[in-house]
């Protein structure tokens, strides 16, 4: 690699003009020391746009808001910090479906840059953009400009993270710990979710899981199957603990055998040092891994995602709460469409029956049903009635493949909390949802 590609911090920043897009790599995948000083050029430039998805630190290029005529973050996906900063305006929502995000963003603009991190050169001239594919591949071939951090932290990971040198402008040599999640520890509810799909579950499926208590108590529940294997959106610690427990060898999946397929990877310590340098681990582009066509190669596929709400025709608030976006869209109707199109496919949305909300008039702690008569005002449509199979709560499985809104109603209603069935029965009849 020749010597004038390695730059400075600076050097990279004084590159970004004024009107420039630039785009982010995902989560772990974000080059964390450009982020965290691309507020320092804010008196030199204005409208630059930069295009992020679950940024796992809080920059002060959009946590400041005297910085918004300079800056304006556009995201795939909000984190906790996104949501604080969003209305100061500084931070703008792109609704999308995961193996569409890249296309669908070049089609309205190329990036003019593209920021993110990398593994370091080995002896071949290789690079391994490490923890994610879902955009990388498709904004790092269309950029103007490539600029990666090259960190000895990244794990080396194979698939379409693996980039020859000379299809990057720049690089940064920093060294930095890669971000980690914390485990979420199931609780009751988790476990009573968990064990209930996990019945549904056949030995050689191939499944994906998301992160949080419920995915996580799926996999403790899964731990007794056998030949199961790995189609993700994203790889997690409880797919690790899976293959450990001897449930996951992917040997008999039907695309890919012998191979774990994810389009990006985030957790602890210990996941990032199972995937490194291990061949049966495929990081793959977004828009392959995530294409529901993909997807329903795979028999037996099995998809689990979670929701905040769902309404008694089935349709699935998942990214908002009301017109107030807290997450995405990402990977959940990819993954629930591509599983049922997958020869014994299931496709499972679990939530609590129950959250706790502000009375808006005491003042005080209630319970709220989160199966509703109908979605919240404004809520987002995340997965529509028309593709929604398993629903699941602490109170049971309701299985919607094929059924009429009057048996939907019945369905839902009996695995919602037992103090709420009564009022949305009389709410649906008020509703005429028969």
């Amino acid at each position: 690699m020749s010597k004038g590609k390695i730059i400075t911090v600076e050097e990279a920043l004084s590159l970004i003009k004024t009107g420039d897009h630039i785009v982010s790599g995902v989560a772990g995948a974000e080059p964390k020391v450009l982020l965290s000083k691309l507020h320092e050029i804010n008196q030199r430039v204005k409208d630059v746009h930069i295009m992020t998805c679950l940024p796992m630190a809080t920059y002060a290029f959009y946590d400041n808001p005297e910085f918004k005529d300079s800056f304006m973050m556009e995201g795939w996906f909000y984190s906790a910090a996104m949501r604080k900063r969003h209305p100061d305006k500084t931070i703008s929502f792109i609704p999308n479906h995961l193996h569409f995000a890249a296309k669908k963003r070049i089609d309205f603009r190329r990036p003019n840059i593209y920021m993110g991190n990398c593994s370091p050169v080995d002896r071949h001239g290789y690079v391994s953009l490490g923890l994610s594919a879902v955009y990388e591949r498709e904004m790092i071939e269309t950029a103007d400009l490539v600029i990666l951090e090259i960190n000895p932290n990244v794990p080396r990971t194979f698939g379409d993270t693996i980039l020859h040198v000379s299809c990057v402008d720049y690089f940064i040599e920093t060294s930095y710990d890669m971000p980690e999640l914390p485990i979420s520890e199931p609780n009751e509810k988790d476990v009573r979710i968990g064990a209930y799909i996990a019945d549904y579950i056949e030995d050689g499926s191939t499944i994906q899981l998301g992160i949080g208590g419920i995915p996580n108590a799926v996999a403790q529940a899964l731990k007794s199957k056998k030949n199961l294997g790995i189609h993700t959106e994203m790889f997690t610690d409880g797919m690790v603990d899976l293959y450990e427990a001897g449930a996951v060898n992917n040997r008999l999946k039907s695309l890919h055998p012998d191979k774990m397929v994810a389009a990006f990877a985030l957790g602890s310590k210990k996941l990032y040092d199972f995937i490194d340098d291990n061949p049966a681990v495929s990081i793959m582009r977004g828009s392959y891994v995530n294409d529901p066509y993909v997807i329903g190669q795979n028999d037996k596929m099995v998809s689990i995602n979670t929701s905040i709400e769902i309404d008694l025709t089935g349709q699935c608030c998942s990214e908002s709460v009301g017109s107030r976006q807290i997450s995405g869209t990402g990977g959940q109707a990819d993954t629930a469409i591509g599983a049922q199109n997958a020869k014994g496919g299931k496709s499972f949305i679990a939530l609590y029956a129950t959250t706790m909300i502000k009375d808006p008039v005491s003042g005080e702690r209630i319970e709220k049903s989160k199966i509703v008569p109908t979605l919240s005002n404004g809520a987002v449509v995340s997965l529509s009635r028309n593709d929604v199979d398993y629903v699941v709560t602490e109170y049971g499985v309701a299985e919607l493949r094929g059924t009429s809104v009057r048996e939907r109603v019945k369905r839902l209603i009996a695995i919602a909390h037992p103090d709420f069935r009564a009022s949305l029965q009389d709410e649906a009849d008020q509703l005429m949802l028969w």
